[in-house]
């Protein structure tokens, strides 16, 4: 059955029952204009993000399901990037009107494992039609602690929270692939490479995972999500504080996985690592005398953008990453 053969009437009253979570802080959630919630007296943090077909998936070799998780897990990493707890989703979802209702199901059932991953609730949105598909989300989270890009001082160390590059190399894969793998479903596929080298490598790709930011919150004094490559968001990090950088090379981590995709697509690990984005980790700033459990890779300068390689020679910034408009 098509879309256009449900309606949008149809399709909201399924989300309605489908996302019927009670939780706290939530007044109204589905059904009315507006959703209603009561956050408790706590600084309310909201973030949003949309993803478009051609741009930020292809269906070619997206599942929707993938799309479902990836579309929340995005704007999840947002509030985790803040220091903030996410609570509550809205959603917005377009397509063509001969989209299979299949595609729509499969969407929020994605969705819908991330809800339960993150412990958010579904509380609304909005459903129109498009030439291609378009998601768009907003989060709505609280924090005890603000934390800004614009926190970071000299001398403070520079974290990440987990191995880099790995979502850049799935995607070159998934390009080489070119068709639907439903790793949601323990499948695989055939290809050169081993498949437990690979699967790691496309699922942060197709369903990366938001990094909580639990254990670093209350040491930190910048932080950022790692979306649109390193080099860029450490730029921004920078930008914002006034500050410069000088990063290490050989600190940064990448997983052997990647050093093994790398070599197959002819591309040293670390280009992956710099300027690849969507890993979703967490990039953040704290005082050196702070101990922190996550990879240091740097430290905060007066000024300039360094990367310094193995044998001490330091090379200025040239970033890499992705930028919507750039030419």
């Amino acid at each position: 059955m098509k879309l256009s053969g449900v309606g949008e009437l149809a399709l909201l009253e399924t989300l309605r029952k489908k996302f019927t979570k009670k939780t706290v802080g939530l007044v109204l959630g589905i059904g009315d204009d507006a959703a209603v919630i009561m956050p408790g007296g706590k600084q309310t943090l909201l973030a949003t993000d949309m993803m478009v077909e051609g741009v930020h998936f292809d269906l070619d070799w997206t599942t929707p399901y993938q799309a479902g998780f990836k579309l929340v897990s995005v704007n999840v990493s947002d509030i985790y990037a803040m220091g903030g707890r996410p609570r509550f989703l809205l959603l917005n979802f377009a397509a063509g009107e001969n989209t299979d209702i299949k595609v729509f199901n499969r969407l929020f059932d994605g969705v819908d494992l991330a809800l339960k991953t993150y412990d958010i609730t579904l509380i609304g949105g909005d459903i129109s039609s498009s030439r291609e598909m378009v998601l768009s989300a907003t989060v709505i989270g609280h924090s005890g602690r603000i934390l800004r890009r614009s926190g970071a001082r000299r001398g403070d160390n520079i974290y990440v929270t987990g191995r880099l590059g790995d979502a850049a190399a799935g995607l070159e894969l998934m390009k080489i692939i070119k068709r639907p793998v439903e790793i949601e479903k323990n499948r695989t596929t055939d290809f050169p490479l081993k498949w437990d080298i690979i699967k790691s490598l496309i699922e942060r790709h197709l369903m990366p995972v938001a990094r909580r930011p639990v254990k670093f919150a209350n040491k930190a004094s910048s932080m950022i999500d790692i979306s649109d490559g390193l080099l860029l968001d450490l730029s921004r990090i920078c930008a914002e504080s006034g500050t410069g950088a000088s990063i290490f090379l050989e600190k940064i981590p990448v997983s052997e996985g990647l050093v093994k995709a790398a070599e197959y697509l002819g591309t040293p690990p670390h280009e992956f690592a710099l300027g690849g984005g969507e890993d979703y980790e967490l990039l953040f700033t704290a005082p050196a005398r702070e101990k922190v459990d996550a990879f240091c890779i740097g430290e905060i300068t007066d000024r300039g953008l360094k990367i310094i390689d193995k044998t001490g020679k330091a090379e200025k910034f040239k970033l890499k990453g992705y930028r919507h408009f750039a030419g």
